[in-house]
């Protein structure tokens, strides 16, 4: 009996395992950014003919946020999240908001904190306070703040800190989650599944991403950081292993910053990712 209970019991935990899939499977916008400014409409509608049912927006190229959401709605697409940047939080950021309500948008997502404030004293630790704030506002209304790293905040600053845990232990965690970008983190010379491990709940979303190769962190800039990348399910990246460690994830939102034919490349991602078991 005791045999018969194990067997079934991994049958059971084998099954569950290879059965585990991805769910919510979006694009970040900017990945077609150049054919959004061409063909705002017609290029939604290929991302949705591609098989995508959610997009993250980086900006809305001078559209209404009505005529926006009635776009998505004609190609059967929902928009959980949008990119604003760090200059939202002032005071547009009610409007900003409600706006953000019109969209359908669950999570506004900072991708990124202004270089004049990441270089004053204790930078990392006012934006962290900044977000915590930004947040409460959004969290009463309804909308979730995120934030969106690069492989900046894996540069120590000068008392030895990295500015990803900074910001990991200054944000109020029911305030400001975080969308891990899984390519940033490798790019920056850490290991994503660490982070998924050690702060379980914290990333509802994550930028799914990868590199034909992985530089030496220690050599990396501005001018270098897209040269490698590549369609998700054709580099190095072990998605199995970072998906399988993680937990709370809810949207996995492929990206390429520097795709040379787009649409192509959503596809393959898409290919992978929607067939992927973990």
């Amino acid at each position: 009996m005791g045999a018969v209970t194990t067997a079934t019991l991994l049958n059971r935990e084998g099954w569950a395992t290879a059965n585990h899939r991805i769910h919510h499977l979006g694009v970040q916008l900017y990945t077609v950014r150049n054919q959004m400014k061409q063909d705002f409409e017609g290029t939604l509608a290929k991302v949705a003919d591609v098989g995508y049912k959610e997009v993250e927006f980086a900006g809305y190229f001078d559209r209404s946020p009505q005529d926006v959401r009635a776009i998505l709605d004609r190609h059967g697409l929902t928009a959980p999240s949008a990119h604003i940047p760090y200059s939202s939080f002032g005071d547009q950021w009610p409007r900003i908001i409600e706006n953000s309500k019109i969209m359908g948008h669950k999570y506004l997502i900072n991708p990124s904190i202004d270089e004049a404030v990441r270089n004053q004293p204790d930078g990392w630790k006012h934006a962290a306070a900044t977000l915590s704030n930004a947040g409460a506002v959004s969290k009463k209304a309804g909308v979730q703040l995120g934030y969106h790293n690069h492989w900046n905040e894996f540069r120590r600053t000068a008392d030895g800190k990295l500015p990803y845990d900074i910001l990991l232990a200054e944000c109020d965690p029911d305030l400001v989650k975080m969308e891990m970008d899984i390519c940033w983190v490798k790019v920056g010379g850490y290991d994503p599944v660490a982070y998924l491990k050690k702060y379980p709940g914290r990333f509802p979303l994550v930028h799914v991403k990868d590199m034909t190769r992985f530089p030496d962190p220690a050599a990396v800039t501005q001018k270098v950081e897209n040269q490698n990348m590549t369609d998700v399910g054709s580099g190095p990246t072990d998605w199995r292993r970072i998906f399988a460690s993680a937990t709370g994830i809810e949207y996995y939102i492929v990206e390429h910053d520097d795709a040379q034919a787009p649409f192509e490349s959503i596809k393959n991602s898409y290919n992978y990712l929607k067939n992927l078991q973990f």
